[in-house]
């Protein structure tokens, strides 16, 4: 499907500086990111292009080719607004106007790094002086003996501080509230922090007008990003022949290097040991803020501060002048002896594109934290096929009771030791958060004594008990967080465990965070309750426990603030069809015309893939139904038990496992259903035939994915059966020598249908079994069926964009429909990432053979990448088992010949 926008035939071509020959589909991606990021303006852009085609890369040079491109034309604009001034003028004269623009501008460059210069200079006066105050410091002598130590230490670092509520709402508005006065100044004085208002500093440095932020799944993922952002080389943002003398010494095209910045999370780049240890990164955002308190004496040495100036300038220096990743970051933090987590911020303003991991941008509260401001900057969202998932996963939270518990012993422990000693605000605070854990314990314990094990709970409900509905949670929360009570709390029960316990290796017993998971199942709660619901289920084994969660229904109030303030969001990934739910759900009031989509072909020729529907083992009559043929395979909730169904299914598996040479793997609805099967399969008719599976491993060695299973080990011992097979033991139930290959029964949305590569022998067949919807019939389907029909209905009816043309039962039959077009696309949208584990790289090949009835199905194909349709056989659904191994045969045949 072509881009939305296609560019004009006379429109001269644009060189993205990619560093190889870029193949058709590659230019129609970056053609695409492009227009959008051109057009500006709130566009979005939904861009589909199958693993292997060099995605990343495609968003490297197209989104970086535009800012450099983006930045000259600021610079022609200016020379085009004096030419219009003097319109009618003698040509000498624009040409001297011109000449003197055109100097100021140089002048300004000049300035510029004069300016810096004298920036340098400043902070290394800077630098002295507190090296100065270092030395005036060294030789004080701390009070206080070994009398009363352990009194007098415990109260230090357990004991909560003085707590006032008279700064409502600071930390809401003040990415750097969470801090002391003195400690807030002090990170606006060294330049981490910008000052109210978005004041730039006197002595700041150079801020990049627009900025690229580009954000992925994984660490892992990111990695990927930066070590292709490596690859090319841009020009500079600077006009030819703006460049002033000497600043291009040796000739030839200047190349500006990219300026890059990866953010995370403290538990990534934390350099403090006594911190980094904590391990949980609540308990170490905890720790870390708390040696920050204007009132702490014990500070963290690595915090920027006047005596680190100079560590913190090179790590900002050196940072600009590469390209690091997050390793990089830490290793750079070490060797500056300054903490790379509040280091990063002054190399903010001079980034073009910052990296981060998703709940960094998904979250409004992390992006204050870091200082990121999207307004007029662009937000690119790699693997965005799970960004509603991830969003939900952002937002999301629980607590069991059992966790409760620990919290009431905990908090009863610390009051014992301390209760006497909490004054003011603090008793009353710290009461509350009794009350709260004590009205939400009995609510869950009621629940053990009820019918069910699942359902929804009433949020009103949970805070019923002990009066804790009468509570402040947004003030109980802000005060937990502030006061660092969770952090103090557990930090004080692991202290007396480990006196009592006394480990014998040295290392301190791990507690348990609950007061953090408190907090967040009740930041949860103060969410809009029209956008998410409560859950309570029961949790099986031998120890009764139950839970609560908390699941946000839709993503759109959540992502407003991303998709209003952004330039342009890109929305990229190998498998995005269908494209409906991100326009629904992501940017529902979105006009259709901001709104681009581009689903690009592969880079496999067409005799590189084969996909065929098997509908059922028999030929389908011309004219005929799949669905009135009695055998044909049909997956259906209520259908797929069928034992002689599945022995079908077991037979042309089998089948398939002796045309297709190396990896064949097989996708399965669930893992239940997995069980159900390979039960089946390893029934024998009687004591003279082979079980199917027994028939299975004579043909290949045979993994299976387990629930819980470690999914690494699985795919080495599947790796070395196809790779190495001669140094793999054999199957008990197989004829030495006669296997070929390996078989892997794995499940859709399991371990192995996601971010795991068979490329190549790997992978030679996927196999597809059936369709895995969702349990409808589960409480959170349910809800977001129930909310999906309810938003839609409304959106449909009231407000700005309810359509006059609708009556009330065509509207309510649209949102019927809506919500089941969602259910679907869950649905499709797992079997296409599934689908793409397949083909790899250029010169891979596969086979997909998708079995079940409704695949031949004209909706259900629609909702298949493009590349996919296009290598569909034609009327491959009625030609039965026999016409899909004729077409396997032929295939692999002539890839041996080749």
């Amino acid at each position: 499907m072509p881009p939305t926008d296609n560019n004009d035939d006379n429109t001269p071509p644009i060189d993205f500086h990619h560093p190889y020959t870029p193949y058709d589909v590659q230019l129609e991606f970056m053609r695409a990111v492009y227009s959008v990021l051109e057009k500006g303006n709130g566009q979005v852009g939904i861009l589909e292009s199958p693993t292997g085609t060099g995605k990343s890369l495609s968003l490297i040079c197209s989104a970086l080719t535009w800012l450099r491109n983006h930045k000259r034309a600021r610079f022609s604009a200016s020379f085009d607004a004096v030419a219009a001034s003097l319109h009618g003028e003698p040509d000498w004269m624009i040409e001297t106007a011109l000449r003197r623009k055109r100097d100021e501008l140089a002048r300004g460059w000049e300035e510029r790094e004069a300016k810096l210069k004298a920036l340098r200079a400043k902070e290394r006066a800077m630098e002295e002086r507190g090296r100065a105050g270092k030395r005036q410091r060294v030789g004080g002598d701390d009070a206080g003996g070994a009398r009363g130590k352990k009194e007098v230490d415990e109260e230090k670092e357990f004991l909560i501080g003085e707590w006032r509520d008279d700064d409502e709402g600071r930390a809401g508005d003040d990415p750097l509230g969470m801090f002391g006065r003195e400690t807030r100044e002090l990170l606006e004085k060294v330049g981490l922090a910008r000052r109210k208002g978005g004041e730039e500093e006197e002595d700041g440095g150079v801020e990049e007008e627009v900025k690229i932020f580009y954000t992925s799944r994984t660490h892992s993922q990111l990695t990927q990003f930066i070590a292709e952002l490596r690859r090319p080389e841009f020009p500079p943002s600077l006009p030819e022949g703006m460049v002033p003398a000497g600043d291009n010494e040796k000739g030839g095209d200047m190349k500006e290097v990219v300026k890059q910045l990866p953010l995370s999370s403290r538990q990534k780049l934390c350099i403090n040991p006594s911190v980094s240890r904590l391990g949980s990164l609540s308990a170490i955002n905890d720790r870390c803020t708390e040696l920050q308190q204007s009132k702490t004496k014990e500070k963290c040495s690595f915090m920027p501060n006047p005596e680190n100036l100079k560590g913190t300038h090179q790590f900002r220096d050196k940072v600009l002048a590469t390209l690091p990743d997050i390793e990089d970051m830490h290793r750079i933090g070490k060797e500056m002896q300054v903490c790379p987590y509040y280091a990063s911020r002054t190399v903010i303003p001079g980034a073009e594109v910052i990296t981060l991991p998703y709940p960094l941008l998904l979250q409004e509260s992390a992006r204050n934290a870091l200082g990121i401001k999207l307004e007029g900057n662009v937000v690119i969202i790699d693997e965005a096929h799970n960004i509603m998932d991830a969003v939900a996963n952002v937002y999301a939270a629980e607590i069991r009771l059992a966790e409760l518990r620990r919290a009431r012993q905990m908090l009863g422990v610390y009051v014992k030791r301390f209760g006497k000693k909490l004054k003011g605000e603090n008793r009353v605070m710290v009461a509350q958060v009794g009350r709260v854990v004590e009205s939400l314990s009995e609510w869950l314990s009621a629940r053990l004594l009820v019918k069910g094990d699942h359902g929804i709970a009433e949020p009103n409900e949970l805070l019923k008990a002990r009066g804790a509905d009468q509570i402040n949670l947004y003030k109980l929360i802000r005060y937990i967080q502030e006061s660092k009570l969770a952090y103090k709390a557990e930090s004080y029960a692991s202290h007396v465990e480990e006196q009592e316990t006394a480990a014998p290796d040295g290392k301190l017993p791990s507690s348990t965070p609950v007061l953090h998971t408190l907090v967040s199942f009740l930041t949860a709660l103060t969410n809009l309750s029209t956008e998410g619901r409560v859950f309570f289920e029961k949790i099986p084994g031998p120890s009764s426990d139950v839970k609560l969660s908390y699941l946000l229904l839709s993503p759109t109030h959540a992502f407003s603030s991303i998709a209003s303030s952004a330039r342009a969001v890109i929305l990229a990934g190998g498998t995005m069809s269908p494209f409906e739910d991100y326009k629904a759900h992501l940017f529902p009031t979105f006009p259709p015309e901001k709104i681009t989509t581009l689903s690009c072909g592969h880079v496999i020729p067409a005799s590189s893939l084969c996909v065929w529907t098997l509908a059922s083992t028999k030929p389908i009559p011309m004219g005929s139904s799949s669905a009135n043929v009695p055998d044909s395979f049909e997956f259906s909730f209520q259908r797929r038990s069928d034992p002689s169904q599945i022995r079908q299914l077991g037979l042309a598996v089998l089948n398939i496992c002796t045309v297709v040479p190396d990896g064949v793997v097989v996708f399965f609805p669930s893992y239940g259903y997995l069980d159900e099967v390979v039960k089946i399969w390893q029934q024998a008719p009687d004591s003279a035939t082979k079980s199917i599976w027994e028939r299975l491993a004579g043909k290949k060695h045979i993994f299976r994915e387990t629930k819980g299973g470690s999914s690494d080990e699985i795919l080495q011992t599947y790796t070395q059966a196809i790779l190495s097979p001669n140094d793999l033991k054999k199957a008990p139930s197989a004829p030495h020598g006669t296997q070929t290959g390996a078989l892997l029964l794995s499940v859709v949305g399991g371990k192995m249908s996601e971010g795991i590569n068979f490329s190549d022998r790997l992978g030679r067949c996927v196999v597809i079994v059936g369709l895995p919807y969702p349990n409808i019939n589960s409480p959170e389907w349910k809800a977001r069926i129930e909310y999906i029909e309810s938003s839609t209905l409304s959106r449909l009816t009231e407000g700005p964009q309810a359509s006059v043309a609708l009556s009330r039962d065509q509207a309510m039959a649209a949102a019927k429909q809506a919500a089941r077009d969602f259910y679907e696309n869950a649905c499709m949208r797992a079997v296409n990432q599934s689908i793409g584990r397949a083909i790899r790289h250029q010169g891979d090949y596969a086979a997909i053979v998708l079995v079940d009835r409704r695949f031949g199905t004209e909706r259900i194909r629609a909702k298949l990448p493009g590349w996919i349709r296009g290598g569909m056989a034609e009327g491959s659904e009625g030609k039965g088992l026999q016409g899909l191994m004729g077409a396997l045969s032929g295939f692999f045949r002539g890839k041996r010949r080749c």
